[in-house]
């Protein structure tokens, strides 16, 4: 039982290093190993349907409409 017990808690600890460091860092998490198109489900993607140059084109507007109104969110609500 004290097995259990020691690798729980190893394992709290891992976990709270690593929200510690994403916290410090204080950046966005991104995904690492290409996400969809990793799988083969690219085109899936609700935002560019598998078409890589839109999917630019919608992260320079979503950055353009930040600058531009000093907002940290984005309305996932909003159609084109």
């Amino acid at each position: 039982m004290t097995i259990f017990i020691f690798a729980f808690v190893a394992m709290l600890l891992v976990v709270a290093g690593m929200a510690l460091g994403a916290m410090v860092q204080n950046k966005p998490l991104k995904g690492s190993c290409g996400g969809l198109n990793n799988i083969g489900m690219k085109q899936d993607c609700t935002i560019c349907g598998g078409n890589d140059d839109a999917c630019e084109k919608e992260q320079e507007r979503q950055r353009q409409e930040k600058v531009a109104a000093g907002d940290l969110a984005y309305d996932a609500t909003k159609s084109k």
